[in-house]
């Protein structure tokens, strides 16, 4: 249900339905859960043009149904947003895919994860990077992630709390940049983080329709920008909103 241009769902007792008979299910059975976290990667991501083996490997074997909340443990493997706390929530599979795809971490990079969120992507970035740095300005967020995280026996993570649109005092550069939320208004200082060569993911727009952007700083004074789809995704908390207009 979030195929290019399509809205996420607001309607979530109805998307429950929907993902009940498309078979989405997290239904608690072990084997019953590895065939739904299979179809999930098999005919969501793949169907999606997610063809990185690494990526797929990564999707399959993390326990996605272990992130999402109690409430909507049914929903694990579904082709939806799950809602998480402060009006948040966890992308689709298939969006998570792509974004992984295009940022392409490889095991000597550094990545940096604007958004920690459930951190079911702070996870997939540890497995596909040397080390991962990820900020969020939400403490329940960090702390219930790195539980989860350790849990995992995921040690090249560190979770932050901070409001992520300051980036005061945060000094190194990094080869991967995701940011988990939209910023209605494009930012390019996350792109100045980047080093050379290095990988920024973002969502730019605002509601109904946003643009997933890859953004790879291709000198010191340089960056290449490309169009990957269309999406919509709650914003990032504190980032700037377009000028109002006047008459």
């Amino acid at each position: 249900m979030f195929g290019h241009g399509a809205a996420p769902c607001q309607d979530w007792p109805k998307c429950l339905t929907l993902a009940a008979f498309s078979g989405s299910f997290f239904v608690g059975n072990p084997m019953d859960t590895e065939f739904a976290r299979a179809q999930m990667v098999s005919q969501q991501v793949r169907a999606w043009d997610v063809l990185d083996a690494r990526v797929l490997k990564v999707l399959d074997a993390l326990p996605r149904e272990q992130f999402v909340p109690a409430a909507y443990h049914k929903l694990a493997f579904a082709d939806m947003q799950i809602p998480l706390a402060h009006a948040q929530v966890m992308m689709a599979p298939k969006v998570e895919g792509r974004m992984l795809q295009a940022l392409d971490p490889q095991a000597n990079e550094s990545a940096l994860e604007i958004g920690t969120g459930s951190g079911f992507v702070t996870a997939c970035l540890a497995k596909l990077s040397g080390e991962v740095l990820s900020l969020d300005i939400y403490a329940d967020f960090t702390s219930g992630a790195g539980r989860l995280l350790t849990g995992l026996g995921i040690r090249n993570a560190v979770l932050e709390t901070r409001d992520a649109t300051v980036l005061d005092g945060l000094q190194q550069r990094f080869d991967v940049i995701a940011v988990t939320g939209s910023l209605p208004v494009y930012d390019a200082r996350y792109a100045g983080r980047l080093n050379v060569g290095g990988r920024l993911f973002v969502i730019a727009g605002q509601p109904p329709v946003m643009e997933a952007l890859l953004i790879t700083r291709v000198a010191e004074d340089a960056w290449a920008r490309e169009s990957l789809f269309e999406t919509a995704l709650p914003p990032l908390i504190n980032a700037a909103a377009p000028a109002a207009f006047r008459f």
